[in-house]
């Protein structure tokens, strides 16, 4: 009788489906790789590890950082979507993720990946973008900054994470509502362009606050302007660039998790669970913002729906900037 009544509770189980046997196999039951497709010193790198420290408490499992960088994010994005899609192993990225495959289309390629491959869990941060340059650059504002590089377009250079990344589109938005010239030198990623930009390899750049604020505050680098709707809680007086005449010119450099596409339902509501109660913890939240990039945490409904419309909107942006080679 006890055989029989085992034998008929595993068939039960079976046939509710791979979602409730993965719950009821603990997931996780080992540790997971969180691929980040960008090198070290990133918007997403900084945001990244103490999301990765938190969910290691919270899943009792450790959260593997690997930095898969190549392709402006496509190389790393791609392998997170074509991997095993039982929830060990999940992609930390940023807003370049929807400009990527058109990026692609544009330069007749074969996309990396699609953005149906691939399922959100939750929105952590949600940056404006800032504009900065050293403090010996001899332009105190944006105005300054416009009007001499007009006057002079073969002078002077911007860097960014690479083409049609989220230092590369929000630069080129600007260059076109302000109508002027720049030279684009792309680079690994925001860490080596930040440093580029200390170095003076570059005169300046479009990036997220967390990789420039501390710069800011040390007195190496000056911020002329944002592209926000909003006032950057970590960089107090720094105008928007619609306030500055360029309504047009708007950006947000934002930061999620996501799984492959074919993860179950249970793996995915057990991230969902898990995203939500770090994003809560003050803990959590003041390091983020100790970075510069503030907690705007969105569960994955809510995310979707953000992220379809962001995802319309930088697509027109790549098709006006066209074929970049």
């Amino acid at each position: 009788m006890r055989s029989f009544l085992v034998a008929g509770f595993v068939a039960i189980l079976s046939s509710l489906g791979p979602g409730l046997a993965v719950a009821q196999g603990g997931y996780p039951d080992r540790p997971i790789t969180m691929i980040v497709p960008f090198p070290p010193g990133g918007v997403a790198d900084t945001v990244a590890r103490p999301v990765a420290e938190a969910l290691s408490r919270e899943l009792k499992q450790p959260v593997v950082i690997e930095n898969r960088a190549g392709a402006g994010g496509a190389l790393g994005i791609g392998i997170a979507a074509r991997a095993q899609p039982d929830g060990h192993t999940v992609l930390f990225s940023l807003s370049s993720i929807s400009i990527l495959p058109e990026a692609d289309k544009i330069l007749d390629r074969k996309p990396a990946y699609q953005l149906n491959q691939l399922k959100p869990i939750a929105r952590f941060t949600a940056d404006p973008t800032v504009l900065v340059v050293r403090v010996d650059a001899p332009w105190k504002t944006l105005a300054e900054f416009v009007e001499d590089v007009r006057k002079n377009p073969a002078k002077y250079n911007y860097g960014s994470s690479g083409n049609y990344g989220t230092m590369h589109v929000p630069m080129e938005m600007l260059k076109s509502a302000a109508h002027f010239r720049m030279t684009h030198i792309p680079f690994t990623g925001a860490g080596p362009a930040v440093v580029a930009l200390l170095s003076e390899q570059v005169d300046a750049l479009a990036t997220g606050p967390s990789t420039v604020v501390q710069h800011i505050k040390s007195g190496k680098l000056r911020a002329l302007a944002h592209w926000g709707e909003h006032p950057v809680q970590s960089l107090p007086g720094v105008p928007s660039l619609a306030e500055l005449g360029y309504p047009s010119a708007q950006f947000a450099q934002w930061s999620a998790l996501f799984v492959p596409a074919g993860a179950s339902d249970a793996v995915v509501l057990r991230l969902r669970e898990a995203s939500r109660k770090i994003a809560s913890d003050p803990a959590l939240q003041q390091t983020v913002e100790r970075s510069g990039s503030p907690v705007a945490y969105l569960d994955a409904p809510q995310f979707q729906a953000y992220w379809d419309k962001d995802a319309s909107v930088m697509t027109e942006a790549v098709r006006r900037i066209g074929k970049v080679e």
